[in-house]
C-alpha cells in the first residue's frame, strides 16, 4: 500500500477530516484539506518531520505511514501489517509453529488462495526435483505472465452470502 493510501486509512481510522488533519499539521485556510489531499493523491510526499508530526497525531509510528523498507525488521513488520489489512494475512500458530494465515472471510481471500496455491505447486516442483531452483527463480521473476491459468478474481463481484458459499466446499476438504 502506497504511503497516500496509508495516511488516508490512519486518518480515517482517527476520524479526521483531511480539513483537520492538515490544520493539526499546521496548514490553515484552504490548504489544510487540500495539501492533505495531494499527500493522499501522492502529487505531493511529505518530508520526513512532518511524517514524524503526522504519525504523532495519528497515533502510529512513522513507520507504519512511509512505504516500509522490507531489508530492515521494522519495515518487513509493517510490510505485514499491511499485508493484514489489505489482504488478510493474520499471524497465527499452528501446532506451536508460528505461521502467516489467510482469513477466510476476507475480501481478497480468493484471490490470495489462488496465488498461494499456485507458489506452493510450484514449491513442491522444487521440493520434487521435477524443476529446477532456476526455474523456480525465473518463474517467480516474470510472475504472472508465465502462469498457465492464472486469473484475477476480481473479490468486489461477490456478495457476503456468495463469498462464504464458495469457500464451505473448501472447509470439507481441508
Amino acid at each position: 500500500m502506497a504511503f497516500g493510501k496509508r495516511i488516508r486509512l490512519f486518518r480515517t481510522r482517527k476520524g479526521l477530516l483531511q480539513k483537520q488533519l492538515g490544520e493539526l499539521l499546521g496548514f490553515h485556510g484552504k490548504t489544510s484539506d487540500v495539501r492533505i489531499a495531494q499527500y493522499e493523491n501522492e502529487s505531493r510526499t511529505p518530508k520526513e518531520d512532518l511524517v514524524k508530526q503526522m504519525a504523532g497525531i495519528l497515533d502510529v509510528s512513522p513507520s507504519a505511514i512511509s512505504v516500509p523498507d522490507i531489508d530492515t525488521y521494522v519495515g518487513l513488520a509493517h510490510t505485514l501489517f499491511t499485508l493484514e489489512d489489505r489482504y488478510g494475512f493474520k499471524a497465527g500458530e499452528i501446532d506451536g509453529e508460528l505461521c502467516i494465515r489467510l482469513d477466510k472471510y476476507h475480501r481478497e481471500f480468493h484471490e490470495m488462495r489462488n496465488i498461494l496455491q499456485i507458489w506452493s505447486e510450484k514449491a513442491k516442483q522444487v521440493k520434487d526435483e521435477t524443476i529446477t531452483k532456476e526455474e523456480y527463480d525465473d518463474w517467480r521473476y516474470h510472475y504472472p505472465d508465465n502462469t498457465p491459468g492464472w486469473n484475477k478474481v476480481n473479490p468486489e463481484i461477490f456478495t457476503q452470502d456468495e463469498t462464504i458459499k464458495m469457500i464451505e466446499p473448501t472447509e470439507k476438504e481441508d
